[in-house]
């Protein structure tokens, strides 16, 4: 055995003992808005902390020992005032998004908190079904948030040649497995002629689409609660959207068939879905490599197979996309990266 070898894996493991209690009290720090109050105080006592969040002191002051035992906030022992650097909160708060990774870090305690029932799965088989995971739906649209609602009109909708001015003049739009529709309402706000309709297997989410639609009072998008793999609508939309969903779904050939099959001759499906290559050796060197698989094992792939589908998971990569879109009868595929958003690949797939 090459003990210097060995002596430096062990390293590697207490640092990642470390850096998963800091990934926890990130989450918390991010939930609990402490890190957005940091970054507009001066240096400050846990009781002004505290005091200023509305956070019950104790709590703070330990929790205060982790984030400065991790070198993320700066702490004074002559007078016991604590500090968050600017060159910290510049990836920490809400203010910095899309830099924000302590909203990333949500998902790290969320997908830790059905480790049990995929203990299970890994034992008999099965997956974890969404209903076991409550707060998915919230964290994916704050991450959605950071990534693709505010580049939807400034970078995303011009990959494709011509949107801008055909949604201008009024097209038919489908976003399939849209969640709670913040891009949809984006795209109704600013483009009044085109007519949008969002589809998606939660009634939760729907509603709360639907009900900002109603707050803005937009009359061109419908919502509804369906399951994708049966649009049964031929031939009836120019552009159809999918922001994130479709390796998740439990048979992802029948959803790009049907999404194929509702478009027009000349329509285009704009999909978003994570970067990564189809072979894992190549996927040795992708920064956030790790966190992806393990994201496919804990939700993607569970929840997929949890409907008896075929568990495709988070890393179908590059080369399975472009053959099922191709089996699909959506030939004509492009692939875009956008320079701030580390984990998605832009699709734009014509028959």
């Amino acid at each position: 055995m090459d003990q210097a070898r060995a002596e430096a894996f062990g390293d590697r493991m207490v640092e990642t003992l470390n850096a998963g209690s800091l990934a926890l009290m990130t989450s918390i720090g991010h939930r609990t808005g402490l890190l957005d109050t940091m970054a507009g105080l001066t240096p400050s006592t846990s009781q002004q902390i505290a005091d200023t969040s509305g956070m019950n002191e104790r709590y703070v002051r330990e929790w205060l020992g982790a984030m400065v035992a991790a070198r993320v906030i700066e702490y004074q022992p002559d007078d016991g005032k604590y500090s968050l650097p600017e060159e910290h909160a510049a990836f920490l708060t809400r203010d910095a998004a899309p830099d924000n990774v302590a909203a990333f870090l949500q998902y790290i305690p969320l997908l830790g908190s059905v480790e049990d029932s995929i203990i299970e799965c890994f034992k008999n088989g099965g997956g974890v079904p969404y209903a076991e995971f409550p707060r998915f739906q919230e964290v994916m649209a704050e991450d959605s948030g950071q990534t693709v609602v505010p580049a939807l009109l400034s970078h995303i909708v011009p990959l494709v040649p011509g949107l801008q001015d055909a949604l201008t003049k009024g097209i038919d739009v489908l976003d399939v497995g849209c969640g709670s529709g913040r891009a949809l309402n984006i795209m109704a706000l600013e483009y009044p002629n085109s007519r949008f309709t969002g589809f998606d297997l939660s009634d939760e989410a729907t509603a709360i689409g639907r009900c900002q639609a109603e707050e803005n009072g937009v009359t061109n998008l419908v919502f509804e609660a369906r399951d994708v793999t049966k649009l049964g609508t031929p031939k009836q939309y120019d552009l159809i959207t999918a922001f994130d969903a479709i390796h998740d779904q439990a048979n992802p050939a029948s959803v790009l068939a049907g999404i194929s099959d509702a478009l027009k001759d000349d329509g285009v499906f704009l999909m978003q879905d994570i970067a990564a290559s189809s072979e894992l050796h190549e996927n040795i060197d992708n920064t956030i490599g790790t966190f992806l698989y393990a994201i496919s094992v804990m939700h993607c792939m569970t929840v997929s197979l949890a409907l008896d589908g075929t568990g495709l998971g988070t890393m179908w990569g590059e080369a399975t996309a472009r053959e099922m879109l191709s089996d699909a009868g959506l030939s004509r595929v492009d692939v875009n990266r956008l320079d701030h958003d580390l984990q998605n690949a832009y699709y734009i797939a014509r028959k």
